[in-house]
Parts: structure tokens; sequence; C-alpha cells
């Protein structure tokens, strides 16, 4: 680089004038269009000699470098660019780079190998790219070009780039070599022959020794975290600009990282809310190498992720974990108080490979905008430069800044598989601008945790496939910031305590590892989470629901699985309800099995801003908690169990290691006693503009707890179910199968389900009497009595003293039934009923109308007309302690004996209301009856009698029998019968597994509601039978799908037997002896169509098609229509939380978040096997697979009926 300003600017023109007018457009496809690039380098796939010298002394400069990013043509585009579409970043750029300049000796690494390796150095690595690219864009500033020479040359010369503190990370080597064969392959044509070689000895010793440690070291072996990512990142980067070069050994390199790498997206695509386990900080640390990985993939070996669904997710793991102001995040996990690498790269990368919106530039603009200069949210020296390459090469100034939609309203988000639930993020800082969030999630998150469970994928091997140190034992955990002024926080990177995590502690247990004798959650007492300790490997959070309705907030976890089994407890279950913008209701649930040596329980909330601390203080009830004063602004939180008790605060400090550096934090510690089985206390938080007052414990029962108190004189009643797993107890007490509900004089608030008004006549109604107000009155009547009869004894000598006796008996009595009936602390079961002042009779009146309105706990009927795929909404109800799922005709839970003629994938068949009224088809009445209400007997007989089919249980000695056979004949015309594989149609073993399963399913949860999977259309005709005979509390769901789609799987599954087989059963289905009901005449035409010869199988499946979606369709009219729900399965894989919605508004029942992160997994495109590989959807092969005259065939048989059911056609 010692060349004359002059070579150099005679250079560039030549390249410019080289790449012509047509330059620009090239390079904005290149760079802008991810889909659509043509990236192939002519030299990339070069062979070289293995002996041949690593050195690019006979290659033509130009043709190699660069190329990772982009090419030399696109040089002159982006040189225009960073002087005009991307100038403001061009500017921070140039910022770094003069600030590089301004202290070269604080940002050029030491000159010596021994003080470089003597402290965490990744800081070097990091800076290289920005500088180097400036140099590129901007060649005129030779002193950023001795810079850089410098910077490069000191880096060479040592002889690693380890810490020597730290030999077993080669996270420092990693940064290092990312940099560094980044910054070579920017400025390969500006440099001299010398440095090219010494550059690229150095970059192959460095990728070389980064491989073998791959081979051996425990990172190799791991995925989705930071430390795997970035280390594969770099050993792809070294050997990509290595390959240009060499490529005997280096294609080894490049493809172990880009095995691990693609093993990588490929888990990451399990997660179905875009989320890390990591939490924000550390997830943008490791998607810094994700995007990276992504842009290269399909630059260099056109692998597209454009379309994963975990990067179309991941924008909302930046925007929803935002509080108000832009400038924090969530926590969760080892974090700072924002990002550590970026996020506006990822986000730009999002923006303009992946969602193409806009909404990423958008929020990559307001963090840019709102990020604090300084101050402990200011971006640290050794990451703030590292990624500005990147968003410079990404960023898309075509696509405008758009928020989301409604970003100017609070909302909630739920990231199912993370198990946290933020709401108001995303919002400017200001009054009314409330932030909450609350995580109870399984270790690692709901899609690693199973895997390691279930071992699908024979590459994972078990905990040790993944790095969880960074993780936090924090289930349970919540943060609350009102008006956007962080109240209650986390403690953020530290040490692994729970009382670090704003969750429960216990004692005494003298076996505690490090607090004893208080012990927290399974995993704490180390600088890293013991993941690969005994027990910690199960311990497990459950984001039990979360809901809001405007601005009403409730969301509750179960945390028990969280503590060791050797503490005793039964429960730890924990709900938040906001109120309102300003005020937050915390509910702790705990009960304890009777050997637990548990005696004290203890809360944490922490505040980490020293400029506000917390100070004792008392509420208007006297009840003991803290306040934080912001400016005369005043941020307040009082606690209390239910049996009043509100204990002394301790208000306490400390500082933890963080990274390289120390944290302070100050928390409030409660501790309550724990004498009995059972333990409830609240928490009280609110904002500087509301007055809380009169807040007890109106109820605290075995199911639940009722809540009384004023916000700004307004009543509110706040009812929780904490018997949250039995779905009848919650009915018992909140008058439906939700999990709280929030009352006011106004309306009452169904949480999950929605809200309803109250009349305002039902609030005082005429013959209401305010009881306390009479026993007062009528004590004074009688006192006045009493005093006239003294009077006139005095004056008239009159005899009295019997009648005044008993008028002082009279008063004692009325004041002592006013002190146990009128008392706020009265119990039911004392009183009998609640007397009160006017204001508790309106909630007593508010509570009462919904008794009037409750809503009948479902048992619910799937069923799925002609098509496959019905069966997929399963996955809301399975391993749910609600419901109970059976699939019928199955080897076990099939069809009893006495109605051998019902062939449900053909039968034409109605049956009426009148005939479950007259008592017709009893085998079946009884059949449906025992999977109803008879549930667990059933499943007990069955097991009785496989048990006496074979006692060994194995499959090879299983005898096969005769009805097997004929359920099996059944089966053969449900061709599509599942998109998703049953366990219970797999085999016979399997299905002994799987009525294992129900049966201690149905033990464990007695209450559970049942859902029968009715495999078949014929089904669909029987539905004024079902209803007639299961009543008012069933709900049916029918599934449908396209016939095109119907039609073609069925021929590719059939073969070409199928034409032969389908008309000979069904001229037997429809013959009128096969019916003991009543016919459906929509089968007519299909019947005259079978009477005549050489009918094409194809026009055969268009007319079952028609005939019995439109019988299941005209049949289902009949029922209630709040008890059928029509749906089409595009929608359920297209719009899966949509349809989730309809069915939660169907049973009038909550589905947990859970349940919908299975649905959104298996409805995708794409599902994993064993082995994790891709298997695309069929749902469009029909495009493909059918001619066009058997799509005008299908289409003008079904047309009228698909157009009714929302499918376009494509030959009309």
């Amino acid at each position: 680089m010692q060349s004359s300003g002059l070579w150099r600017f005679i250079l560039l023109l030549v390249l410019i004038s080289s790449l012509g007018p047509s330059a620009g457009a090239i390079s904005s496809r290149t760079l802008n269009v991810m889909g659509n690039q043509d990236h192939s380098d002519p030299k990339a796939d070069m062979q070289l000699h293995p002996s041949q010298s690593l050195s690019a002394e006979t290659l033509d400069a130009s043709s190699l470098h660069p190329s990772m990013f982009f090419s030399l043509q696109d040089v002159a585009l982006l040189r225009r660019q960073s002087a005009s579409s991307h100038l403001q970043v061009f500017r921070l750029i140039r910022g770094a780079v003069l600030t590089m300049l301004s202290t070269p000796q604080l940002y050029l690494p030491p000159h010596t190998h021994q003080e470089f390796s003597s402290k965490w150095n990744e800081v070097y690595g990091n800076n290289l790219p920005p500088l180097a690219l400036y140099c590129l864009l901007y060649p005129e500033d030779t002193a950023a070009e001795r810079l850089l020479s410098t910077y490069m040359d000191r880096m060479a010369s040592y002889p690693d780039w380890t810490v020597h503190s730290s030999l077993d990370q080669d996270l420092p080597t990693a940064h290092s070599l990312t940099g560094f064969a980044t910054a070579f392959d920017f400025i390969f044509s500006f440099l001299e022959q010398q440095r090219r070689d010494l550059y690229l000895r150095k970059i192959f010793a460095e990728t070389q020794r980064l491989y073998k440690a791959s081979q051996h070291k425990a990172w190799g072996k791991q995925f989705l975290q930071s430390t795997p990512t970035t280390n594969f990142l770099a050993l792809l980067t070294g050997a990509l600009v290595l390959g240009a070069h060499r490529d005997s050994e280096v294609e080894v390199w490049r493809q172990t990282a880009v095995d691990h790498m693609e093993k990588t997206m490929l888990l990451l695509n399990r997660i179905v809310d875009g989320s890390l386990s990591e939490g924000v900080a550390y997830g943008s640390y490791t998607t810094r190498a994700i995007t990276q990985y992504a842009f290269l993939a399909q630059r260099h070996f056109h692998i597209d992720h454009s379309q994963s669904p975990w990067l179309h997710q991941h924008f909302w793991f930046y925007y929803a974990t935002l509080l108000p102001g832009f400038q924090r995040t969530v926590g969760i996990a080892d974090s700072n108080y924002n990002w550590f690498y970026g996020p506006e790269s990822q986000l730009v990368f999002l923006d303009s490979f992946v969602m193409r919106n806009g909404t990423g530039n958008w929020l990559a603009q307001q963090i840019r905008k709102h990020r604090p200069k300084d101050g402990p949210m200011g971006q640290s020296l050794v990451q703030r430069w590292t990624t500005l390459h990147t968003e410079f090469l990404w960023f898309n100034a075509s696509l405008t800044p758009i928020p989301p939609v409604g970003q100017s309203v609070p909302q909630m988000h739920v990231f199912p598989d993370w198990g946290v639930v933020t709401f108001g993020a995303g919002l400017p800082p200001g009054k009314g601008n409330t932030f909450l969030s609350f995580k109870s999630s399984k270790l690692g998150g709901q899609a690693v945790f199973d895997l390691v469970h279930s071992k699908q994928i024979s590459w994972l091997e078990n905990w040790s496939s993944f790095s969880l140190g960074h993780e936090h034992p924090d289930q349970n955990s919540f943060t609350f910031a009102p008006n956007g002024q962080v109240f209650v926080s986390e403690a953020l990177h530290g040490p692994k305590l729970s009382f670090l995590n704003n969750v429960l502690e216990f004692g005494p247990l003298p076996h505690s590892l490090c607090r004893a004798p208080w012990e927290g959650q399974l995993g704490e007492c180390g600088p890293e989470l013991r993941w690969m300790d005994p027990e910690v490997g199960d311990s497990a959070g459950e984001l039990v629901t979360a809901s809001n309705h405007r601005e009403f907030i409730f969301t509750s976890g179960e945390a028990v699985a969280a503590y060791s089994t050797g503490m005793g407890l039964k429960s730890v279950y924990r709900s938040l309800v906001l109120l309102d913008s300003q005020t937050l209701l915390v509910l702790d649930h705990v009960e304890k099995l009777n050997h637990s040596s548990v005696s004290s329980v203890s809360a944490f909330f922490h505040n980490l801003d020293i400029d506000f601390k917390y100070v004792p203080h008392r509420s208007s009830e006297q009840y003991s908690g803290a306040l934080m004063d912001v400016w005369d602004a005043h941020y307040q939180m009082f606690w209390f169990d239910s049996e009043g008790h509100s204990p002394d605060t301790q208000i306490q400090e400390a500082e933890q290691e963080a990274e390289f550096k120390k944290r302070w934090t100050q928390f409030i510690n409660v501790t309550f006693a724990f004498t009995g089985s059972v333990a409830r206390m609240a928490y009280v938080m609110h904002g500087p503009y509301v007055k809380v007052s009169h807040c007890r414990f109106i109820e605290s029962s075995e199911d639940g707890v009722r809540l009384i108190l004023h916000i700004n004189n307004t009543e509110k009643v706040v009812s929780i179910a904490t018997n949250h797993r039995d779905i009848a107890a919650r009915y018992r007490f909140l008058g439906f199968g939700g999990y709280s509900k929030l009352e006011d004089p106004d309306k009452i608030i169904w949480f999950g389900l929605g809200s309803q008004s109250v009349s305002k006549h039902n609030h005082a109604p005429a013959s209401f009497v305010d009881f306390r107000f009479v026993l007062n009155l009528g004590s004074g009547v009688i006192l006045c009595v009493v005093v006239v009869c003294l009077v006139l004894q005095r004056r008239y000598l009159l005899c009295v003293s019997r009648p005044m006796r008993s008028a002082f008996i009279v008063v004692l009595l009325l004041w002592m039934i006013q002190l146990l009936l009128v008392s706020g602390r009265c119990h039911p079961i004392l009183c009998g009923v609640r007397w009160s002042s006017s204001s508790d009779l309106k909630t007593s009146s508010q509570r009462a109308l919904p008794e009037q309105h409750r809503l009948p706990l479902p048992t619910l009927v799937v069923t799925g007309l002609p098509g496959s795929g019905f069966n997929l909404l399963k996955l809301l109800f399975i391993n749910s302690s609600d419901f109970l799922y059976l699939p019928t005709l199955s080897e076990h839970l099939d069809l009893p004996e006495g109605i051998s003629d019902f062939d449900p994938a053909l039968d034409a068949c109605e049956w009426t209301s009148g005939d479950a009224q007259s008592g017709r088809f009893k085998p079946m009445h009884n059949w449906i009856h025992s999977l109803v209400h008879n549930t667990k007997q059933l499943l007990q007989n069955i097991s009785l009698q496989v048990l006496a089919m074979d006692q060994s249980w194995r499959p090879e000695s299983w005898p096969e029998p005769q009805v097997q056979r004929r359920v099996d004949q059944k089966r053969t015309l449900w061709w599509a019968g599942s998109k998703l594989d049953s366990k219970v149609l797999g085999g016979v073993y399997q299905d002994w597994e799987e009525l294992q399963r129900l049966w201690n399913h149905a033990l464990e949860h007695r209450n559970a509601r049942t859902v029968l999977e009715l495999s078949g259309p014929g089904w669909a005709l029987k539905i004024p039978f079902l209803t007639k005979d299961l009543g008012t509390e069933l709900r049916i769901i029918l599934v449908m799908q396209d016939p095109r789609a119907w039609v073609d799987e069925a021929i590719s599954r059939g073969g070409s037997s199928l034409h032969s087989m389908l008309t000979r059963r069904l001229r037997s289905a429809l013959q009128g002896r096969h019916c003991p009901g009543e016919m459906a005449p929509e089968f007519g035409p299909l019947r005259r169509l079978l009477l005549g010869p050489g009918t094409r199988t194809v026009v055969i499946l268009a007319r079952l098609w028609q005939a019995h979606t439109a019988a299941a369709l005209r049949v289902a009219r009949r029922a209630p229509a709040e008890s059928v729900l029509k749906l089409r399965v595009e929608d359920l894989e297209h719009r899966p939380l949509d349809v989730a919605g309809q069915v939660q508004e169907l049973l009038g029942v909550p589905l947990s978040p859970a349940a919908l992160g299975r649905i959104q997994l298996h409805s995708r495109a794409f599902s994993l096997g064993e082995e994790g590989k891709v298997s695309v959807s069929k749902k469009e092969s029909w495009r493909r697979r059918l001619h066009h005259r058997e799509l005008r065939i299908i289409e003008g048989i079904c047309g009228t009926l698909m157009r009714g059911l929302g499918y376009n056609t494509v030959t009309q």
C-alpha cells in the first residue's frame, strides 16, 4: 500500500470507466434482491494442485477479490450510494474511522503479541471491516489507508489470536479471523503481492486452527447459540477467501461450516416465534452471524433462506421486546440494557431480503435515532462499529420506512416457544405508554426442549448439543414500566442466582448449593447456568395463558417444574393482571406437599436505576411497601397475603460480576410465612396518576381467589382461578373455562373471550337495601326509645326495667349481627350471604350476572369432509390438561360390532334427531356416550382386554383381531386421512403406547373435556343425531379441502386399482338396503353415474366430493349456528392463528400459547423428518400433476360449491 496517490487515482478511473453505465443496475440486483441473484464467481471453484504455493501471484487480481459480499464491478455503485442513498450509514462509518484516526493508540492492535493476548481482544477483529470498507469507498483518504495497513500488519505478525487466560475459548480467534478475512477481501486489489501472500498465509493458519478446534471442542457439536454460530461463520469466511486461491483442504473446511450452519437454520425453523432463548442481547450476537451466513449461502452456494419462517418472525424479536423510547429491551437471560451487535444491520437484512415491506428500515431508523450516545445504554466500544459494513451493504433505500400495523396502540405479543409475553413495546415514551413482560418457559425454549426429549434428530446429542449457560433461573419472572419508567426490572448479566431474577425462593432448605437456608430454581449457583446438572434438563416453566382486552392484560405461568422435587412443592403459580396503564396486580399461589419442610417464601423485585432508588413506604391501608420518587412522581408498590399480613420489606443493594465489569442492582425482598399447605400473596404496583385503595382478599377458596381494590374510586373485583389445571374447577369458580375475569361497575372482562357490558339498572335494584344502614338505624331508634323510657320513668315513676333490658339485648344482638354479616372479612360459609355496602352490592350483582349466562364446557367433535388435514387440529388439544383427544377408528377405539355396516368414508345416510330421540342406533349411542362420559372406564376396559390377549406386550406376539381386518378395509378408501401422521395409525405396538398415554392423561386430568376425532365424511351426516344425543354442550368442527387437491392426492395414493375398488365400494354403499336412515339426496347423481359403464376415476371422485360437501353443509345448517364451525384446511395451513382464534371462540375456552405454537409449527409449508430433512408440502401439487382437462372436469362439477367456499377456479 505504498503506491502513490497518482497511481491509485489512475486505477480508480480505469475501474470506473470499465464498468459502464449498466453497472449500477447489475449491482442493484446483486445487493438488494437475495432471491434473484447471480453471484457465482467464475474463479470460485478453481482447482489448484495441493502443492501449489498459497499465493495469488499467477492469478488475475481483479477476478479474485472482492467477492464475499460484492464483486469489483459493484464498487462504483457502492461509491455513488455512499454519497446519496446510503449517506447516513456511510457517515457513521466515516465517523468511526475518524475516531480511530484521532486516537490510533487506543484502537490499533498492540505492538506485542503478549499484550494482545493478555485480555479479551475481539474488538480488533470487529473494527477491521468498517475500516476496510471505508478505504475501499474513499481511497483518497491516505491516512485511513496507512492506519489500515498498520492494523493488518500487526494482526498478521502475531503467532495466534487467542487469549492466554481463556485458551479454551475460540471466540477471540473467530472475531479476528472474520474481521481480518473480510478486510482482506475488500482491499485485495490495493495490496502489493508481498502483503497478499502474508495475509493469505495468516488467514490459512487461523482457519486451519479453528477447523481443528471444531473437531474436538464442544462448540463444534453445538447449535443455535452465539459461540458456535460465530465460530462457524469465521470458519466459512476464511474458507471463502482462501477458496479462490487454494481448493484442496479449504473445501473440507467450507463444507464443514456450511453443513453446521444449515443444521442451525433447520433447527431455527422449528422455533415458531423467531426468538432465541439466550435473550435479546446475546440473540443479536447470534443473528449477526446468522444473517451474514444467510447472505453468503445465497451468494456463493445458491441456498435460499429468504423464505425461512424463523427469519420471517425474527423482526418481532427486536420490535416486541423494545421498551417505550426505543432505547432499552427486555433483559431476559444474560443481557445488558439492549443489544450487543446491531441490530440495525439485522433489521435492514430482514427488510431487504425477507420481509420487503419497510418495517425493518423503520425500526432500524428509530433505534438509530434514539440510541443513547453514552451511559449504561450506550454501545460498547467493543461492538458499536462491528456491523456497520453489513448495514451499508444490505440497506435498500427503495423500501420506504413504515411502522408495523397498529404501532401507535399498545399491543400484546406472545412468544410461545420462548415462553415470553410482552405488552406495550415499540412505543414512544410518555404517559400511558406502559410496558409489561412475563416469562415462564422451558429450558432452551419449547422446540429445543422437545427435540432433546423426543430424540427425533440423530445428530443431536441431548443437552450437550446446546450451550445454555447464558440462560437464567427466571421462570415466572416479570418486568413493569408504567409510563415507560422502569419500576421493576431484571438484574441483567450476572451470576445465575434466583434472587436476581424477580422470582420466588423458599426456605429453610439446608442443602441449598449456594444460599442456604434459601433455595431457588434449578441450575443456579454459578457464573453460567448449570444446564447439564441432574434434574436441570427437565427444568421447565409453563406459560399457562396470555390474553388481553384492550389495555387489560392477564397472563400466568406455572413454575413448579423449575424447582427441585426435593423441595416438596406442588404448585408455584404466578398471575399478572394489568388493570390499567398505571396499575399491575401480581398474585403468587404456592402449594406444597405434606412432607415439605418449606415454611417461608421470599419474593424479589429489582431496580437498576441508581438515580431513582426504592425507599420503604406504607400504603393507605398501612400495608408495607416501597416507593420510587422520579422527579416528584411517586411509583409505589405494596403487598399482603390472604390472611391480611403484610411483612416489612428489606431493601438491599448488590454488585455482581457482569461481562468484564461489575453491575449494581437494588432489590426489594419480601418474606412471607408459609405455615399451611397453601399460600397466596398479592403485590400491587402503580404509577403516579392513580390512587389505589381498599385492597383486600374477599375470597380465598380451593379453586381460586377474589380480590377487591378501588382505583380512582372505581371498584374492581379480580377473580383468578388458582386450580388452573382443572377446567371444571375454573368453570365452577369463574363461570367459564378461562383463568380470570375482571369486574367493574360497567363491564365484565372474560380474559381470553371478550367482555360483557353490565346494565345500569342491574347495579342497584330498587329493592336493594343497605343492611348496614338499616341495622345502624334500627339500633339508633331503639336507643332513642330507651332514653325516652328513662325520662318517663324518672318523671312518672314507671317501672320499665324489663323493657329496658330487652331493648339493650336487642341492640347488642343487632350490633353482633352487623359485626358478623357486614364485615368484609366474613366468610361466605359462616354468613351464608355477603351483606355489604352499596358499592359491594353492585359487585355482587355483577358476579351474579354471569351465572345466568354461564358458558357450558364443551364436548368437541372434529371431522373432515372428503379431504385431508383435519386432524392437524389435534395439535390444539394434545398435551393439554383441558382436553382429552380421542382419535377413533384406531386399533382399540373402533366402532362397536353392532354397526358394522357403517362405513364413515363412503356413508351417505342421514341420521336425524328423531332417530336419537326414538332410541335407534343404540350401539352407536352407547359407544358415543362411553367415549364422552365414561372415558376412563372405557380405556380401562380396553386395557384389560388387551392384557388378556397378550401378557408380553411384544408387537411380534400380538394376535391380529378380526376387527382389525374390517377397520383396515374401511380405511383403504380414506386416502388422505391425515397430513400429520398419527401414532395411533402407526401399528399395534404404537397403538398400545397411545392407549397408555390416553389412560394416564385421563387419570391425571379427570375433568378434561373430550375431543372426538371422527374420521370420515359420513360423520357429518350424523350431526343432528349427535347434537340431540350429546346436548347443548356439543361443538362440531367441519374441515373441508380444495377438491382439486383432494382428487389429486386420492389418485396418487390409490394406484391402478383405485377405479375398480372405488366403483365396487360406492355401488355397495349407495344401495338403499345399506342405509338404515334416509340417504342424502345429493348422492343421487353419483348413484346414477355408477350405473353406467366406463366412468372416469376423476369424474367419480369429483362427484363424491361434491355430494359429501353439499350434503354436510346442508345438514350442518340444522344445528345451532353457535355450535358448528366450518374450516378450510388451507386456512389452517396459511392462517393457523386465525383458525385457532375461531376454535377458541367456538369452545369458550382459551387455548394455551403452547398449543398455538404447535399449530404454527406443523401447519407450515414444510416439516422435519427424523433426520431433520425438509419435506415440502403437497398442498399445491395438483397444479403440476393434474392435466388441464382433468381440472376442467373437477371445476365443472364442483365449481359452484367451490366458489361458495372461497376457492377460485383456474379454468373458468
